[in-house]
């Protein structure tokens, strides 16, 4: 693995993490705001929220690494529309997630379509969708910082001969 690829897997690592610490408080906050539970169904269980939200996190981690690792250092750019596209595949994997969840713990097939109804027009989904784009976004932004650069940054008075 070169340098560039280590140091956009670690970014990568550090904003997958960023990105799980503001669903948790957008969720948490959302819920305090709006007075609502982030899964409207009674009957959810315990583990559906948790995992819906690390369906969300892994697929933003698997998306900034495809990013950063896949392209090479010299064509990092501020990606928007790879942002969007993370966006939105965060937005289905969590409402996709859930639902799969939700209908296996209920045993009828038929409740997908009714938990996927609630959460399509939730603020807590759209939230998630959200957040993976601005993460994406500022990933991209950090990666495209870089480029010309090599090898540590340097401090000014170390750039004399340059």
């Amino acid at each position: 693995m070169r340098d560039e690829q280590k140091y956009a897997t670690i970014v990568a690592l550090f904003a997958t993490v960023l990105y799980l610490a503001l669903v948790v408080a957008a969720l948490g906050l959302i819920s305090l705001a709006t007075n609502n539970d982030v899964i409207q169904q009674a009957d959810a269980g315990p583990l559906v929220g948790p995992t819906m939200s690390g369906a969300a996190v892994i697929t933003v981690f698997v998306m900034l690494l495809i990013e950063g690792v896949g392209r090479p250092p010299a064509e990092q750019y501020v990606a928007v529309g790879f942002a969007f596209l993370t966006g939105v595949l965060t937005y289905a994997v969590f409402i996709l997630v859930g639902a799969a969840l939700y209908a296996l713990g209920t045993g009828a097939l038929f409740d997908v379509l009714t938990f996927t109804e609630s959460m399509l027009v939730s603020p807590f989904a759209l939230a998630v969708g959200i957040l993976a784009v601005i993460v994406t976004l500022v990933y991209s932004w950090i990666l495209a910082a870089r480029v010309g650069e090599h090898g540590r940054p340097l401090w000014p008075w170390e750039r004399r001969g340059e």
